[in-house]
């Protein structure tokens, strides 16, 4: 694939900061370098058109420059995060030919394997780049998507705003891949995180004034309970966009309160079908559009779906979730309002309390806001006589982990929710509900 459009911006853009990693800055022309050295070491292996490469890394002006080369060579990319403790089956699915490794030493290693998938076989006939992404699911295999990049790479062609940020989102998930390639095209730094805390993020907002936090819902409620944002000045802040999962009301309305003159946008991606336009009603608000050149948008039964041009060509390990005519069901229920939608959970997670619905975001808002509550995770458990009932698991401090405060919880829920809606059971824990993504685990 022609990439003209990003070394040119590349060069344009040379003696900015591209780049800080590992407290060390480097410029758009320290990235070139490091383009024109990758090229020699995969002409050395002799990778390069439908080679499929697993790329082990974080953001890195190496990793950068690997996956700007091997875009360049119409290569198969499997991104995989630093942070995976185990990556073979990762390897073994995508049917991975080589390994650049560059978690500790760069080494490059040739697997054996051939690939055989029709998908793959597909793409290479093409002769265009790929991107396989893995689902960050916490049960069973996790599924690999299949991306013609060609289609992905479209948008960075016309460069977007110029606005520095963190790459709070990890090197192998879809909203990475969108900040490295925004940065590349639009001349922006990245600051990258040695460790992915609310006092090393407002650190380094602080420090290098970044402009845009991209995160998620779960990090935003543990950047105000740890009042990190009072120990820093945040003022560069414009924007702090949020995604990946559900935002309870209740962290979104203190946020606004917290940060009053920084615009909160919600996002809306799917591996599946790649990043959408988004435009939140207002900083305060869960409703946004959401759209842009190339996607299609219904709702069926307050059921989304989406039509992409950008969309996977389908998984190496599950059957294709697509319809004969191209909709994907997202399974999120939404309800609409004029041009806006609200996203209120995942099907798979409603809780049906004797034919009532119950979406644990809404439970969990309101939970929130009780006085000592450091997070909650809510959850259906099965019930012969109303079919499931609402559990509670609420994260806090040790002086709370009582059966007095299980007490005040009851109370407060009572007060606070209809009587189908208040869980049956609490259980208090001192432990995070969420993995090394800053995902609420479901």
């Amino acid at each position: 694939m022609n990439v003209d459009f990003l070394l040119q911006n590349v060069k344009t853009n040379g003696e900015l900061t591209a780049i800080v990693s590992d407290g060390n800055e480097y410029t758009f022309d320290d990235i070139y370098n490091e383009y024109i050295n990758a090229g020699l070491v995969l002409d050395q292996y002799h990778i390069g058109k439908g080679n499929v490469v697993s790329v082990i890394a974080e953001f890195s002006p190496r990793s950068i420059a690997y996956v700007i080369c091997l875009v360049e060579r119409d290569s198969v990319i499997v991104p995989i995060s630093n942070t995976l403790k185990q990556t073979d089956g990762y390897i073994r699915i995508s049917e991975t030919e080589y390994v650049i490794d560059l978690s500790r030493e760069e080494k490059i290693i040739k697997t054996g394997a051939t690939v055989d998938h029709a998908l793959l076989k597909e793409l290479i006939k093409r002769e265009n780049p790929g991107l396989i992404l893995f689902s960050s699911g916490t049960t069973g295999e996790p599924k690999a998507a299949l991306h013609d990049l060609s289609f992905l790479m479209e948008k960075f062609k016309t460069p977007g705003k110029r606005l520095s940020t963190v790459t709070f989102l990890l090197f192998d998930h879809i909203g990475g891949f969108n900040t490295m390639m925004h940065s590349l095209s639009s001349g922006s730094m990245i600051v990258t995180l040695k460790d992915r805390s609310p006092e090393e993020v407002c650190k380094l907002i602080e420090k290098y004034s970044i402009e845009l936090l991209p995160t998620s819902p779960t990090f935003i409620n543990m950047i105000i309970l740890s009042r990190a944002y009072e120990r820093y000045d945040l003022s560069s802040l414009k924007l702090i966009t949020y995604g990946t999962e559900p935002m309870p009301e209740s962290s979104l309305n203190k946020l606004h309160e917290i940060l009053p003159d920084v615009r909160l946008k919600q996002t809306y991606g799917l591996s599946e079908v790649g990043i959408m336009s988004t435009k939140s009603e207002s900083s305060d608000s869960l409703y946004m559009k959401i759209g842009g050149a190339g996607y299609e948008t219904k709702i069926v039964d307050d059921i989304l779906y989406i039509r992409a041009r950008s969309a996977m060509m389908g998984y190496l390990n599950a059957p294709s979730p697509f319809d004969d005519d191209g909709w994907f069901n997202t399974k999120d229920k939404v309800i609409k309002k004029g041009e806006y939608i609200k996203i209120l959970g995942r099907t798979t997670d409603i809780i049906n309390v004797g034919g009532e619905k119950v979406y644990p975001n809404e439970v969990e808002s309101v939970i929130l806001l009780a006085d000592g509550v450091k997070d909650v995770y809510v959850y259906g458990e099965d019930n012969p006589i109303t079919g499931k009932v609402v559990i509670a698991e609420v994260c806090v401090e040790s002086e709370n982990n009582n059966r007095e405060y299980i007490r005040y919880l009851r109370r407060y829920c009572s007060e606070h929710l209809e009587r189908f809606k208040c869980p049956t059971k609490y259980k208090l824990t001192d432990k995070a509900f969420y993995g090394e993504r800053f995902k609420k685990k479901r």
